[in-house]
């Protein structure tokens, strides 16, 4: 039985050991498998036996009638109809196919469900990110002690990853777009129901893989540049979040600076990091859980544990439907279940154990790679006496117009069994 925790709320937000930078690279042999039987980020091209997961086909490669840029992303597969449905009832059937995580939701709220539908490779991605994933896997590396990549301006570092800490740096490199900002909204709903909005201004600057800018002009180091700027409730508006994210952290680690109005003072940040607390989160985030994982990967030990099926969130396009409110979505204990949308794809698992002589919160974290996107799309976690304490889902999307995969623009991204769902 999974423990349960006594907080009542939920946050949300609308191998071997370490490898060492030995010779990384693919093979040429490797390399001419980009684009023929892998997809161009490493994903398997083909359908699966069952023919339950079809075959990549390029993806979704431009905006779906209906889409006025600057507005919401209609639905391309609004016609679909759901296979079926995974409740507390039947989820033993489908426990191969499940995370701890979502097993532990399903048999602690009675009313949590998972409504499976088509499973949809929508996945993809500028020809420039292709074209980089290709050079890049050529010459990769990890950083002495795993803790960055060397050796890449853009692309997906390790396609075909040898161990768990090159595919999680896949993930925190994968394609996010150029320059671009976005409103953001994060609660803490309470287990009655209740809940104050959050809400934020983001501004994402990327360098690493800009396919905007040739790459002498791209910050050397830099994955990117991030600014967070806090407008309301009125108690905390004003308050500043700049982030400069680096590539090789062993050589220069992440930089971050926070200003406060009531101090009206801009101070150095070294605690944006690790598993001190997110923003406003009421302590059920931490700063490496935003996006599921970031920063730094020296406080874990990396293991790929290998690769498989399984029922994750997909095409969650109408969790963003502007005919919802916030208030259809945020329910007790967990988001509306009837308007999130499951599919089955094959995803790399890669286990993080705590490394001796380090600390986190988490002892041990699971992560769930989509095999198309190198998003990590659920996250088991667990606590310091090893058993699963929090479960956190990411909702995506094929923003079709750039394109690329993303997390959905509004509406939660996490849940917990512990009845603490770290919304990121």
């Amino acid at each position: 039985m999974f423990p349960i925790s006594k907080k009542a709320t939920v946050l949300i937000a609308v191998g071997a050991a370490f490898a060492f930078p030995a010779a990384a690279e693919l093979s040429a042999a490797d390399l001419a498998k980009l684009g023929t039987t892998l997809t161009p980020v490493g994903g398997e091209k083909a359908a699966n036996a069952a023919g339950t997961i079809p075959a990549w086909d390029g993806g979704i490669t431009k905006p779906v009638a209906g889409y006025k840029p600057g507005g919401h992303y209609p639905d391309p597969y609004a016609s679909d109809k759901p296979l079926f449905t995974i409740d507390g009832k039947s989820a033993d059937k489908y426990k191969d196919q499940l995370t701890s995580g979502q097993m532990a939701m399903l048999k602690k709220y009675p009313d949590y469900k998972m409504i499976v539908y088509p499973t949809r490779r929508s996945a993809s991605f500028p020809q420039c990110h292709y074209n980089e994933t290709k050079e890049c896997a050529a010459k990769a590396k990890l950083a002495p002690g795993g803790n960055g990549v060397v050796g890449c301006t853009g692309g997906v570092p390790f396609p075909i990853p040898k161990d768990g800490n090159e595919a999680i740096w896949n993930s925190t490199l994968r394609y996010r777009g150029d320059t671009f900002a976005m409103h953001w909204s994060q609660a803490a709903v309470t287990r009655s129901g209740d809940y104050a909005m959050v809400k934020f201004e983001y501004e994402y600057d990327f360098q690493y893989g800009n396919c905007s800018k040739p790459v002498a002009q791209r910050e050397a180091n830099k994955v990117l540049n991030y600014l967070q700027v806090t407008t309301a409730p009125a108690r905390l508006a004003g308050q500043i979040l700049l982030v400069h994210e680096t590539v090789d952290q062993a050589k220069e680690p992440r930089s971050a600076w926070t200003y406060n109005p009531g101090q009206r003072r801009v101070r150095l940040a070294p605690n944006v990091a690790y598993d001190n607390p997110g923003t406003a989160a009421d302590g059920l985030r931490t700063n490496d859980d935003f996006g599921m994982f970031n920063g730094a990967t020296d406080r874990y030990n990396w293991k790929l544990v290998g690769k498989r099926e399984m029922y994750m969130p997909y095409n969650s396009y109408k969790l963003t439907d502007p005919k919802y409110k916030y208030s259809d979505v945020l329910k007790p204990g967990h988001i509306n279940q009837d308007l999130a949308r499951y599919e089955l794809h094959r995803v790399w698992v890669v286990e993080a154990t705590l490394r001796s002589g380090t600390s986190h919160i988490y002892v041990k974290r699971v992560f769930f790679l989509d095999e198309d996107t190198w998003t990590v799309l659920a996250s088991d976690k667990y606590d310091g006496r090893g058993e699963l304490w929090r479960f956190s889902e990411q909702h995506s999307e094929n923003w079709y117009n750039v394109p690329m995969s993303f997390r959905r623009s509004r509406c939660p991204t996490t849940c917990s069994p512990a009845a603490t769902s770290p919304w990121a």
